[in-house]
């Protein structure tokens, strides 16, 4: 088998094609999947699911049983004409849960190695590799070896190192998944900028809902190997169809522009209040909030709640010590309503004597509402 094709076989579209099957030891992997130039694409499911069996082909590390792979118009991979490229020269930059930098290595060393290995002279290199540290906020930790840098900044050291070979495909591996709770979302707002600001096409494996809505523009989800639900990440999150999708969309999200005050303009001109997390007025932003946040009501309340909308009750869910309230449009009520839900318990819906088709009020105290930039 020849390890590296000759000239590069153009894709019809450029951006990223894969058909491909594998198996092994019982698990089998069956896919056919496509990226956009510039798309970002979450890949969310189970554990076993083949999430890592994905990312192995994709980086080169496993060879499908028979498969084709183009990225930015170059074939890596064509199992029936004997095509493999190796994985350092498959232009695939990854960035996983660990940072995984070269510990002898200074930040600025660490981040100019892609180049170099690509034979960029060493003062071009490094040029680039400062820019990219300026660009993701550690410019000034450039001398500092891993042991110096914080989990934090090494994560950022790690993204600058991904980007640094300009890769036709940046993988995205549970980036976020070992950052603390402070760092996590400056380093997601961060991957949004960086990511939207250079066109990159990438791949994001998560088990985040939000990770998936922040920074993908479309979402698979897997399941034994098969893709069993698929399309933009707000619709298959807000209406998911498979066990997992349900399971990890334990949230309230509702897409528009980030406002001035801090909250979300919605597509109709409703505001949603809530607090910014590092987003500008203006962006594509998102409101999340918990469904456990949300009181219903059966006539418009009054007081302090500052998001009050109408919604008709679709569905009822129980779900243990709970039900879950699913939202459908009110005659008068806005589109976007559609999907949301409340956690309240038996003895709320006793009370207020709702079912299936029964118009009802939502509310969620501006507090509960989180707001976050999203690709566009």
């Amino acid at each position: 088998m020849s390890h590296d094709p000759g000239p590069a076989v153009a894709a019809p579209d450029g951006g990223v094609q894969l058909t491909a099957a594998l198996h092994r030891d019982g698990f089998g992997l069956e896919l056919d999947l496509a990226v956009a130039p510039g798309e970002v694409l979450a890949v969310l499911g189970p554990n076993g699911a083949g999430k890592s069996t994905l990312l192995g082909i994709l980086s080169g590390l496993l060879r499908p049983d028979s498969g084709r792979l183009t990225v930015g118009g170059r074939t890596l991979l064509d199992t029936g004409a004997g095509a493999f490229t190796v994985p350092h020269r498959r232009g695939v930059g990854l960035l996983a849960q660990e940072p995984l930098l070269f510990p002898h290595l200074s930040a600025l060393a660490n981040v100019a190695f892609g180049p170099r290995a690509r034979g960029t002279p060493r003062a071009a290199a490094e040029d680039r590799a400062r820019t990219l540290l300026d660009e993701v906020g550690v410019g000034a930790l450039a001398g500092r070896r891993p042991s110096q840098l914080s989990g934090g900044q090494q994560q950022r050291v790690a993204l600058a190192r991904a980007l640094a070979p300009q890769p036709g495909l940046l993988l995205l591996d549970e980036p976020l998944a070992a950052l603390d709770v402070d760092a996590t979302p400056a380093m997601r707002s961060l991957l949004r900028r960086v990511i939207a600001d250079g066109k990159q096409t990438a791949l994001l494996v998560t088990h985040d809902a939000l990770d998936a809505l922040v920074l993908a523009d479309r979402v698979i989800v897997l399941e034994r190997g098969r893709v069993v639900e698929q399309g933009p990440a707000r619709e298959v999150l807000a209406r998911p169809r498979s066990a997992f999708s349900a399971r990890i969309a334990g949230l309230d999200l509702v897409p528009g522009v980030a406002a001035p005050g801090g909250g979300v303009r919605t597509a109709d001109g409703v505001e949603l209040y809530g607090h910014a997390v590092e987003v500008a007025p203006g962006e594509p932003a998102v409101a999340v909030f918990p469904p456990s946040a949300v009181s219903v009501h059966a006539r418009r309340p009054e007081g302090s709640p500052r998001n009050v909308f109408p919604v008709r009750v679709a569905a009822l869910e129980p779900r243990g010590d709970t039900v879950r309230l699913r939202a459908g449009k009110a005659d008068d009520g806005p589109d976007w309503v559609e999907g949301l839900a409340a956690d309240v318990t038996p003895a709320a819906i006793a009370e207020l004597a709702v079912e299936p088709g029964h118009e009802v009020w939502f509310a969620v105290k501006a507090t509960e509402v989180a707001v976050h930039g999203r690709l566009s």
